[in-house]
């Protein structure tokens, strides 16, 4: 396999020198794939551990090398008995980041069971065979601070029993999506929590229905508020991916983010535009969703548990946000929602701001930060509306000095500098104005 070998070891606790075998004969092998028939029945737990490396010339070199740090793939629940369609791709784009060692842990016969109580049993068994094993690296020369465990859904939980029997001295957990069932409301020592490592990022992306509600990590970062994801069916008439969808969608924001073809920039202030106001991270920028997060480690540990968000499309790069400012001249107070469209050609995007009623009045800055579901390119010009809920009384004018998009968080090379409008209009509430572009220097910002 391009990129790395595979190395099929049958049982974590076989001798450790069956590691340090040279050459290329070895049989190349791949994650247990088993039937429904299987899964029917119930298998009993089984671990095995897929290896791949960064070393090509295995004549010369063990493939195994303790020195250098190990990264622990775990997955989870596996109903169909199937592998998971993400193992490839994960592993090659993370012997990518450095030189390091990449262990899919492979326990498909404890995940794979129509009873999820049984597969939860499993994940403890599980847990004890790769701790033991990680025992033996440590007593062959590995350092607990270069082990790195990335669990997926129920694999987090499993990640988290790992780091806690080793006293959580390894050096990092990342659990992706935590699964929920059977978790909610558990001490913390019966799911993953910052104390099984160093340090813990979690991603969260469903936890209205397979994810784990709350805050788990050093560091947990919330798509589109832990939720509901975009381009996600929202009926049940959709079959299986509405159940999965929002799940899932862990894996294809880690797999970009460890591609660097997205630029996931996340806020503690998200939805009301507070997007440069990081001021518990400076001198570093607001923390982003990639693998290597060393630059926040220190500021994360020092503020104990972090909460940050981030919004996405539905489709790469995932990420189409601006950040608007509006100035209001208007004599009385208003209240409202703010509808932004942007037009390109034919098509148009739409972007409703009401995570709250916002208020307009003489003489006020007011940000916020407009989130679309569809990437256009080029804006050739925008429409708000400023909906008050006034149905009966008559329509009142608000006066706009200044509408701006200040910078468009977008990581493309369609928009190497940020966009930006100004206008000074009186508009009517409710009714959509529709602004063609007008030049705008520096003295927007």
């Amino acid at each position: 396999k391009q990129n790395g070998k595979i190395l099929f070891v049958k049982n974590v606790f076989l001798i450790f020198k069956h590691m340090l075998l040279r050459g290329q004969d070895n049989e190349c092998d791949k994650i247990t794939n088993l039937d429904f028939r299987e899964t029917f029945i119930g298998t009993s737990p089984d671990v095995r551990l897929l290896l791949y490396t960064t070393t090509h010339n295995f004549s010369r070199e063990p493939l195994f090398n303790v020195t250098q740090p190990t990264n622990f793939v775990i997955h989870g629940y596996r109903p169909t008995g199937a592998p998971p369609v993400w193992i490839d791709h994960i592993t090659h784009l993370l012997v990518a980041q450095a030189n390091m060692n990449i262990l899919v842990v492979d326990w498909n016969r404890g995940a794979a069971n129509l009873n999820y109580f049984t597969t939860v049993a499993n994940t403890r068994y599980t847990a004890t065979n790769i701790t033991g094993f990680i025992q033996r690296m440590r007593d062959e020369g590995a350092s607990l601070d270069s082990i790195h465990l990335i669990g997926v859904s129920l694999g987090a939980h499993v990640a988290g029993y790992i780091g806690a029997m080793l006293g959580g001295r390894v050096g990092r957990i990342t659990g992706l999506d935590p699964a929920g069932p059977m978790f909610t409301g558990v001490p913390p020592e019966e799911c993953l929590n910052p104390s099984d490592a160093q340090f813990v990022d979690v991603l969260h992306t469903d936890m209205n229905s397979f994810g784990l509600r709350g805050t788990y990590g050093h560091i947990d970062f919330y798509a589109n508020g832990g939720l509901d994801q975009p381009g996600c069916p929202k009926t049940i008439f959709s079959g299986r991916s509405y159940f999965v969808c929002d799940h899932q969608r862990f894996g294809f924001l880690y797999l970009c983010a460890l591609n660097h073809t997205c630029s996931i920039t996340a806020y503690s202030d998200f939805l009301s535009g507070q997007c440069l106001q990081c001021e518990a991270f400076k001198p570093a920028s607001c923390p982003v969703l990639v693998y290597d997060l060393s630059q926040w480690r220190n500021t994360l540990l020092k503020l104990s548990q972090t909460r940050v968000y981030f919004s996405t499309t539905a489709e790469p790069p995932y990420r189409s946000d601006y950040r608007v400012g509006i100035i209001t001249w208007n004599l009385y107070l208003r209240w409202g929602v703010v509808t932004i469209y942007l037009h390109s050609g034919k098509n148009v995007t739409e972007s409703r701001i009401d995570h709250k009623l916002l208020r307009f009045e003489k003489y006020t800055a007011t940000r916020l930060l407009a989130q679309f579901d569809e990437e256009l390119y080029p804006i050739q010009k925008i429409s708000l509306r400023i909906a008050t809920g006034n149905v009966i009384g008559p329509r009142y004018n608000i006066w706009l000095l200044l509408i701006q998009s200040i910078q468009i968080t977008l990581h493309s090379s369609f928009f190497p500098r940020p966009l930006m409008w100004q206008y000074n209009i009186i508009m009517e509430e409710n009714a959509e104005v529709t602004f063609q572009r007008l030049p705008c220097d520096g003295s927007c910002l």
